[in-house]
């Protein structure tokens, strides 16, 4: 009884891979490949790309979800996005633009501008808010978040103004006296640290009267009244 080790039929259905060395292979007819220039896989380290790169020249559409550890983007004129959009997964990422920022409803005015034009912000048709704290305690102390106080301890009270370095050029308070009848004075003192720094080129200011305000500016040294 004779014995084969391998047989094959009909070997017209052979072919050959097509295409320059390094492409992915594609069906180009039945029981044809081949390969283009414009996609190609390199097992080793070509020019300045690194090994195991694919190198597609041309456009490419997903329709399902792209899942990468890192994106390198070039030449980026528009992004288009809908829905939620996240930027960034820690306290320490710093996202940088170059030029204005608008922000508001589509098709509307923007609420907000950020021009780089006018070098200003711009509120548009809208209002805005800042820290508010509330003074209950015969007692306080400012911090470099601080932007209107509004005192509501009625006697004698102290707000303490923290280092004008620690809240830096241009940070400005208000401290608004809410206590339509007061017997004692507000006292805003530049007492800490002792000595550091002033107000007006004084130690303390005080408001008294019926319901006094002031508004306060650090020059990143001292504080002073405007």
């Amino acid at each position: 009884m004779a014995k084969f080790g391998w047989a094959y039929a009909n070997c017209d259905d052979l072919t050959e891979a097509q295409g320059p060395t390094g492409s992915l292979q594609f069906l180009t007819g039945t029981n044809a490949t081949s390969g283009s220039l414009n996609l190609l896989y390199h097992t080793a380290a070509v020019g300045n790309l690194f090994a195991s790169t694919l190198v597609l020249t041309g456009t490419l559409i997903v329709t399902g979800t792209i899942s990468a550890s890192h994106f390198h983007i070039e030449d980026v004129t528009r992004i288009d996005s809908t829905g939620s959009t996240y930027f960034g997964d820690t306290n320490d990422d710093v996202h940088i633009r170059t030029g204005s920022l608008f922000i508001g409803k589509a098709s509307a005015n923007p609420l907000m501008e950020v021009s780089t034009d006018t070098s200003q912000v711009i509120f548009n048709d809208c209002g805005h808010r800042v820290n508010f704290d509330a003074a209950v305690a015969a007692s306080q102390v400012t911090t470099a978040v601080t932007h209107i106080v509004g005192v509501t301890k009625t006697g004698d009270a102290v707000i303490n103004l923290h280092s004008a370095s620690v809240g830096g050029v241009g940070q400005v308070i208000v401290i608004k006296d809410e206590v339509s009848v007061r017997v004692g004075v507000i006292s805003i003192s530049a007492s800490i640290p002792p000595g550091g720094f002033t107000i007006d080129g004084q130690p303390y200011y005080e408001l008294s009267g019926t319901m006094p305000a002031v508004n306060l500016y650090s020059n990143g040294t001292n504080w002073f009244v405007y």
